[in-house]
């Protein structure tokens, strides 16, 4: 089997990571006005290194700060562009393996045009990059998170009459961000997406239509903005995207397989490869795999980050073999189906949990692939 020698790797992860609780009371700290914003960038540049030394022991190659500077995985990066206002969201009910839960994150308004003022990611990724030896990689939400759940209505109209313009003016801000990222050396760089899996559930996809949009369109229009934002990112840098129906808490909010999205997820968009979850039923089958062109690679997101129940290695080379009769072995890859923490307030797992997850998607990578 050919060594992968670029992202995304056999054995890989969605980028989350269990917040440690020097970190968490550090935080809580913070928001209580007892320490200043550089006592608690200290503290998350120690728990980064020591998150960054744990994915190194475990075999990893593509390494990240754990999004250990970041309360949500979206709100934290798309609340700096100018023109987005957080406001308090309406609760959603995710369903676990034994319990449901009710949340209610923040929801992006659009108030303003969007203006890209200032590097984001740069200082993290400049960090992340000086204390591994390995590959660091970026993760960033998907430009959807800022249409999808508000769709026209979180639009200011007096700023965008036309959503056309928005469209465009989302893609600018990421290009510039990207720009910045490839400049600091920046090769692997991820998208998270809730929307376009979302968009594979019947009753988010009825939702969409109640705000005006029309969910067969929704994936087609979706591609177009992904790819107008990563279109002037140079050669060496790979680019992937995370799908999630959902990971708060070992909960999720959406299930329903990839067939509704699978022909604009595969082929109009232009990424490089696809983090996809396959932890259970919920994902449907293999079967959309089928939609995948030559050159593209899928991360089987076959391990569950909400259970700490490992799954046998032999189920798991049965069901990499069964994703092959779609997408041959050699453009497959492994990891977990999310990020442990897509939130502080993390899975229902322990971080023993978390590194026993981790070294079996490496030990299972090694015995497919032979290479992790």
């Amino acid at each position: 089997m050919t060594q992968r020698t670029k992202p995304p790797f056999r054995a890989d992860h969605v980028g989350s990571f269990l917040r440690p609780k020097e970190l968490q009371e550090a935080r809580a700290r913070r928001k209580k006005g007892e320490i200043d914003a550089a006592a608690l960038r200290a503290v998350e540049d120690k728990t980064i290194r020591e998150v960054v030394k744990l994915q190194e022991d475990w075999g990893l190659h593509g390494i990240t700060d754990g999004e250990f500077r970041r309360t949500f995985f979206h709100i934290d990066f798309l609340e700096q562009l100018e023109g987005v206002e957080v406001r308090e969201g309406m609760a959603i009910k995710f369903r676990g393996a034994a319990n449901e839960v009710n949340f209610a994150p923040p929801v992006l308004h659009v108030t303003g045009k969007l203006r890209h003022v200032k590097p984001i990611q740069l200082e993290d990724f400049k960090f992340l990059k000086s204390v591994t030896t390995g590959t660091p990689k970026v993760t960033i939400p998907s430009p959807t998170m800022l249409h999808f759940r508000g769709g026209r209505g979180a639009i200011s109209r007096e700023a965008y009459p036309d959503m056309d313009d928005f469209f465009a003016d989302i893609a600018m801000c990421y290009r510039e961000e990207i720009k910045t990222l490839a400049e600091a050396g920046c090769t692997y760089l991820q998208l998270d997406d809730t929307n376009l899996a979302y968009l594979c559930d019947p009753k988010m996809r009825e939702g969409a239509r109640q705000r005006g949009d029309d969910p067969d369109e929704l994936p087609r229009r979706y591609a177009r903005l992904i790819n107008a934002c990563i279109a002037e990112r140079p050669s060496s840098m790979q680019v992937c995207i995370h799908l999630c129906r959902g990971n708060f808490q070992s909960a999720w909010a959406a299930e329903g397989g990839y067939e509704p999205v699978a022909k604009a997820l595969f082929q109009e968009l232009a990424v490089d490869g696809y983090f996809l979850e396959y932890d259970d039923a919920r994902s449907g089958g293999f079967s959309p795999l089928r939609f995948v062109p030559e050159g593209k690679v899928i991360v089987l997101g076959i391990v569950s980050s909400k259970l700490a129940a490992l799954e046998p290695m032999e189920d798991l080379k049965t069901r990499i073999d069964e994703a092959s009769h779609y997408v041959p072995l050699e453009r497959l890859c492994l990891s977990p189906q999310c990020g442990f923490s897509s939130t502080d307030h993390g899975n229902q797992v322990t971080p023993a949990d978390q590194e026993a997850k981790m070294r079996h998607v490496v030990a299972t990578a090694r015995a497919v692939w032979g290479e992790a």
